[in-house]
């Protein structure tokens, strides 16, 4: 399984901190902090198993994971999957165990639920001795080191029964797991920031609250416009926009039907059934969506139907209904609208309730640059009141939405972005041709033996020494041979290519290209067929006289495969007709300004700084302007312009883009003291940029701003328009900026 750049970093830092507090005596306690749809679970089964693996350790480990209702079945299933090559370590269930214990590198799952009453199965005294503090202690025992994971541990790691239960585990690290975590005064914290989420494309840009509709904050709470309207509006609106998601996949080519879900109260009452039963009607009545025609599913309690394979990106059912209790842990990555009924009477939004449609439905593909609808999530609601819980989630959930003036004439200007690739990690489809390229330039047909005398693995039988002494500083070699069967020789190629393969993550995708890359040599190179000889070509890449010249093949293909990505992953790509979008969606942090000038109306404004807040004012006051753009500073949907700084070709966002009324197009970026003072490459960047295009027949003309006021903004607002080699912190050749 690929692991992401924010990922590595956060699997490095969880081993680095827990293998300090591991040398500290005493119980040490560390919080994991990631966003839910970050992968946490897979973070952690890299983490651990990297931990169990780690030389210089002196404790031999052993695992306890936790989790709140069927989380734990799920986290298990996950680690064996993540495990299954590997076999690092075992996943076990109580009723797995071997003589009532814990082994070395085995983790033991359980239901917190399960175990946290003080009459649990597996808290209380039994016959046979099968309860956790009998585990735990002959765990011990055997000298291993516990570790426990909590995992969503908002749900339970503050009950007084979890803290005895804890106390009584007595792990030497506890690790709290969750997006919100909750432990106080942890020893240590380890937390991944959701913008590095987002900008890998694993999750949402962000969700949309009741779009299209006036939100506003009055005393903490959001009230929309859609409140106190009916169910049947709440469910047209969420359809309609269900098929223009719809329709925007299908301009993507790409098959996959956005879901939505229907959450109901968990709350067990006469007034579920009418919720539930009106809504199906609705959908039957107006929508033709039914379990018949499988379009709609239902996941309620004792109502179970069209559940299979409902993850499946492109499975029929086009609706959901579900309880809150199904939200934890359940993966469904196509779901993209969530919908809520007033009945829930108020409900808090945190990062936890919005989760279920947080994740993009192929991570591989991660954000679409043209169809900027489908990196999203929207909330329909008529809830009179809601309430945004955390910090994280009120910065994720957007409540306001600006629109670009109906009297917007194109411009079409060129802008670039970031071209974005994810072969750091892996090895993608290049590598073949890369390997071949390198196996050519090394000669390796020419170097290798063509017939293999076959593979075999060497071991000891019946060494001797005369004492223990005598064994110092004493190298052991096998001097027995013994033959592979045909599964050994696979398992063995395996390794072979998983031990070559570094730095690149050992994912199976990874595997495969170097065995493709092989494959495809000897067809080319000794016209030697996989579907036919495939053995044969295994034993004579594995042969002892053959070994290292594919070794040194492999090592100079991702050496230059290394370059390649490199090289690519400074690419700029362009958009040769960029416009000013036609929406832009801001979260609560945002607050409503009057500027007529601006072309977004209304305009949002956050922690804009004193020098852009007096430049606004003065492209306010300017009769000869039409329109200004505040731009934003990232992503392929605002405008940049190239630039190179240290040999790396990179986007400038520049701050403004000012339309005037005689056509020229004004693009200017604001800078006072440090920012100014290195902004040479910047400088350089868009004054060959505006060049360029104006021989092109554009009218564009600005460059870097200020004031020469830096204390109050008051003076005069000047800019420098000519090369970056004529660049200087002194007002000498800039220009007065008159519009």
């Amino acid at each position: 399984m690929k692991l992401y750049k924010y990922q590595k970093i956060a699997i490095n830092e969880l081993r680095d901190k827990a293998k300090k507090l591991l040398g500290y005596p005493g119980n040490k306690r560390l919080v994991f902090k990631a966003p839910t749809g970050s992968g946490k679970t897979i973070m952690m089964a890299e983490f651990i198993k990297i931990l169990s693996e780690e030389a210089g350790l002196k404790d031999t480990l052993s695992f306890i994971w936790t989790a709140p209702r069927h989380l734990h079945d799920q986290s298990k299933e996950k680690l064996e999957q993540y495990y299954e090559t590997s076999r690092a370590l075992k996943c076990s269930f109580f009723e797995e165990l071997d003589n009532k214990q814990i082994d070395q590198n085995e983790i033991l799952f359980f239901n917190w639920e399960s175990i946290n009453k003080s009459d649990a199965l597996y808290i209380r005294d039994n016959e046979q001795d099968n309860n956790l503090s009998n585990v735990v202690r002959q765990t011990k025992d055997e000298g291993r080191t516990i570790i426990l994971i909590i995992d969503e541990s908002h749900h339970h790691a503050t009950s007084e029964i979890s803290q005895n239960l804890i106390r009584d585990i007595g792990p030497k690290l506890t690790i709290e797991m969750s997006a919100t975590p909750i432990m106080e005064t942890p020893d240590e914290i380890v937390s991944v920031q959701i913008e590095d989420v987002k900008e890998e494309g694993i999750i949402k840009k962000a969700i949309i609250l009741n779009p299209g509709l006036n939100n506003a904050l009055k005393d903490a709470k959001i009230q929309s416009q859609l409140s106190r309207q009916s169910e049947e509006m709440v469910l047209s609106m969420a359809l309609k926009q269900r098929r223009a998601l719809q329709e925007a996949y299908g301009r993507e080519k790409i098959t996959i039907n956005p879901l939505v879900l229907i959450q109901l109260p968990d709350r067990k009452t006469a007034l579920e059934d009418v919720i539930r039963n009106k809504v199906i009607a609705i959908l039957k009545d107006k929508h033709k969506i039914t379990t018949e025609n499988g379009k709609l599913a239902i996941h309620l309690s004792g109502h179970h139907e069209n559940l299979e394979n409902i993850s499946r990106l492109d499975n029929e059912a086009e609706v959901l209904i579900f309880k809150q209790a199904l939200a934890l842990g359940w993966d469904c990555p196509r779901a993209q609208i969530l919908v809520l009924f007033r009945d829930w009477h108020s409900i808090i939004f945190s990062i936890q309730t919005i989760g279920r449609i947080m994740r993009m439905p192929d991570p591989n593909h991660g954000h679409y640059r043209t169809e900027d609808i489908l990196n999203m999530g929207y909330i329909f609601t008529n809830l009179d009141d809601i309430e945004i819980q955390e910090d994280i989630a009120r910065d994720y959930i957007t409540i306001h939405v600006s629109k670009r003036r109906e009297d917007y004439s194109a411009i079409n200007l060129l802008s670039t972005y970031p071209k974005r690739h994810r072969e750091r990690t892996r090895l993608s489809p290049l590598f073949i041709k890369v390997f071949l390229e390198q196996a050519a330039t090394y000669k390796l047909a020419d170097k290798i033996q063509k017939k293999s005398k076959g593979v075999s693995v060497q071991y000891i039988s019946d060494y001797k020494a005369d004492s223990a002494d005598s064994l110092l500083g004493t190298t052991i070699q096998g001097d027995q041979k013994a033959g592979m069967g045909s599964f050994d020789l696979q398992k063995y190629f395996d390794y072979f290519i998983r031990k070559n393969l570094s730095p690149y993550h050992p994912e199976d995708r990874s595997i495969g290209r170097i065995k493709e890359a092989i494959y495809s040599f000897f067809t080319r190179a000794l016209e030697m067929s996989y579907e036919t000889v495939q053995e044969d070509i295994v034993q004579i890449v594995l042969d002892d006289t053959n070994r290292e010249h594919f070794i040194r093949a492999i090592d100079l293909a991702k050496s230059k495969y290394e370059e390649s990505v490199i090289q690519c992953e400074r690419e700029l790509k362009d958009d040769k007709d960029w416009n000013i979008p036609e929406t832009i969606n801001f979260s609560s942090k945002y607050s409503v300004e009057n500027r007529d000038k601006s072309i977004m109306q209304p305009f949002y404004k956050n922690g804009c700084s004193n020098l852009e807040t007096a430049f606004i004012k003065y492209l306010e006051g300017q009769n000869k302007i039409s329109w200004w753009f505040k731009n934003g500073d990232k992503d392929s949907k605002y405008f940049a312009v190239p630039y190179e700084e240290n040999g790396e070709h990179k986007p400038f966002y520049v701050d403004y883009i000012v339309k005037l009324k005689d056509g020229r197009i004004g693009l200017f970026d604001t800078k006072i003291g440090f920012t100014r003072k290195v902004a040479g490459p910047k400088a350089h960047g868009l004054y060959e940029y505006i060049r360029g295009q104006n021989k092109h027949g554009e009218k564009l003309f600005g460059g870097i701003v200020t004031n020469t006021d830096k204390r109050n903004y008051a003076g005069r607002w000047i800019y420098f328009n000519k090369s970056g080699k004529e660049f200087s912190d002194s007002n000498d050749n800039w220009k007065s900026l008159e519009l």
